[in-house]
Parts: C-alpha cells; structure tokens; sequence
C-alpha cells in the first residue's frame, strides 16, 4: 500500500541525502565501479551505471529546488492550479527530462532514430496536427514513458501530456510532486480505491486542448510471455473468439484493451490519434532487468502513424476492430525492425571479439 503525501514527502530530503553521500564517497565509488565493469558484459557497465545515477540524483534534487521555488512563488501554492504556474511546471519537467535523455543517450551511446515521417504542429501540417492529441503506445518498460514524454514535450512537438499511471510511481519524489501539480492522474492496485482508470482516461480527455497529448498504453502492462497466456485466455474466457485469434498472432503486443481508448475518445471526439511503436527498450520491468540487460551501444527506432480525428470509427465495435488492426500493424513494425537489427548486432560481437 503506497504510504500518505506527508510520509512521501520525506524521500525528497533522502534523495538530497543521497546524492551527497554519493558524491563524497566517489573516490571509493569509481575504483569499485571500474573493478565491477572487468567482470560484467558491455564496456565499463558499472561506471556508465553510476555515472548515470549521479545525474538522475541531481536532476531530482534540481527539480525538487524549483518545485520549492515554484510553490513559494505560487502564492505559496494557492495559484498551482492557474495556467500560468502549470505551463511553468511543463517548461521545467521538459527541460529536466531533456537532460535526463540526453544524459541517458551519451552515458550509455544510444542513438534514437525515427522511422518513417514523423508529425509535428511545426510541420505545416503534413503530416502534422495542432488539435487535440490522443497517443496510443506500445508499452515495453518504464524507459518508454520517459522518451515517449520527452519526445512528446521537446521542442519540435511542444505537447503537455497527460498521463494515467500507477500509484507506485509516486515513490519518485520528484513524479510525485510535478504530476500531481498537473492534471495527470495515479491509479491505485486495489481497484476499490478511489476510480477506475476508465473513468480517469475520460477525465483527462474531456477538456485536451490544442497543446495537450493524452498518452494511454492499451495494453496496460508490459509484454511477457506469461502476460500474453493470461490475456487471451481471459480473451477466451469471454468467448471473444475473433478477438482470441487477433490476439494469438500477436507476437511482441499483448492485445489492447478498448475500454480507454474508447472513454478518451468518447470524451475527445475532436482529437487526433497518433499511434506509437518503439524497439531496443524491451525487457526493462525491473531493475534486474536494467541490470541484466542495459541497453548500451545500440540504436532505438521509434515509429509514428497519424490518424486525424474525422478518419477515426465512432461505433464500439468498429473502433475495436480498428484498435485490433493497428495494434497487428505495430507488431508486423516491431518484428521487422527487430529483424533488421540481428545483423548489426551480431556484427558487432564479432567484431568486439
């Protein structure tokens, strides 16, 4: 159970903490991190690891600085709630996670490639959308929020998101503190607290304006091959038996849940769809994953599909189906790029070797 605001409030001194024990033990901590890399796969592993975690640290404590400045400033947080003091909490929050990215793609030599045309409100419009923005995504890990965020808030798409996401995540003191202040909403485990995240999709949807982006992950949890059983056979339980076989030749997906999709487009109807599809940050729910499997020396590919809104089904049945059909779209995507990318890598090992 997540503990209360107050009690929260207390890891943003712990992050403070940490970052400055973490800095004075750093003559210990480098020698040990380049010993610990001899020993692990990937070059200098440990030391990209914690090179990494010292500007993670930093930006929370920054953020969590300016957050205290930001509420003083607010009439000691009476005006939080005034576009004024919202779009100054967005401009900090994109330049934080700007950092955050580029310190992510140097540190760990990641090189970010967008596949086919991208859209963006600066475009003139081709492909591009200055309505009201609904973005459906693969979920693939918690690094997915961040560079789908990032790349939603930079400067080429300047969109303030609105996310639903899970409570756990209020753990992070600075996520906590920013996403609360803005019209985003936590959802709890135990579905008897507080709303359903049905009904906080709408929520959201309801007054999107030109600037805004709901970002919805259908699938709802990231792809495993144990989630991927459980979900169509609670497909199959259901009887859903067209649904069941879209969902079997899914191979990177789990199949999309409608439900949010169809309360935020029910609420937006002048919205825009854009539709999103990501590699090379698979396997990253936990931090064993991260461990395990860092992704270092490699190229993401990130993919967009614009669809505006008058081209979008308003019937439940047909907007599944549509749901269905670009959900096999971005699977047929993912295993194509992922394909691509055997090649390059197995040229590398050998030539590492």
């Amino acid at each position: 159970m997540l503990p209360p605001r107050r009690v929260r409030r207390i890891s943003g001194p712990v992050v403070i903490g940490a970052l400055v024990a973490a800095v004075a033990l750093l003559p210990v901590l480098v020698p040990v991190a380049a010993v610990a890399s001899v020993f692990l796969p990937g070059r200098w592993r440990a030391l990209r690891l914690l090179c990494f975690a010292l500007v993670y640290l930093a930006l929370e404590v920054v953020g969590l600085v300016v957050a205290g400045v930001l509420w003083a400033l607010s009439a000691f947080g009476c005006r939080l709630d005034t576009p004024r003091w919202r779009a100054a909490h967005y401009t900090v929050l994109r330049l934080l996670l700007d950092a955050l990215m580029r310190a992510a793609q140097r540190v760990f030599a990641l090189r970010l490639v967008t596949d086919g045309t991208s859209w963006s409100p600066l475009d003139d419009g081709v492909p591009g959308s200055t309505n009201a923005m609904v973005v459906l995504s693969r979920h693939a890990g918690p690094g997915d929020s961040f560079l789908l965020v990032d790349t939603l808030m930079n400067r080429d798409h300047l969109r303030r998101p609105r996310i639903v996401l899970k409570d756990l995540l209020q753990l992070d003191p600075l996520l906590d503190v920013y996403l609360n202040r803005l019209p985003n909403h936590f959802v709890a485990a135990d579905p008897a607290v507080g709303y359903s995240s049905t009904e906080a999709i709408a929520d959201l949807a309801r007054d999107l304006g030109e600037e805004d982006a709901l970002l919805i992950f259908p699938e709802g949890a990231n792809f495993t091959p144990q989630r991927r059983f459980r979900a169509i056979q609670r497909l199959r339980d259901r009887s859903l038996v067209a649904a069941v076989r879209r969902a079997e030749a899914l191979q990177h997906l789990l199949p999309p849940r409608p439900a949010g999709v169809t309360a935020a487009l029910r609420a937006a109807p002048h919205a825009d769809v854009v539709f999103v599809a990501h590699t090379g940050l698979e396997h990253l729910s936990t931090v064993r994953d991260l461990w395990r499997d860092l992704p270092m020396d490699k190229t993401l590919h990130l993919r967009w599909w614009f669809v505006p809104a008058a081209e979008v089904p308003r019937d439940d049945t047909e907007l599944t189906d549509w749901l269905y059909r670009w959900w096999a779209t971005i699977d047929a995507w993912v295993s194509a790029t992922s394909a691509a990318e055997q090649p390059a890598r197995g040229g590398r090992r050998a030539a590492d070797g």
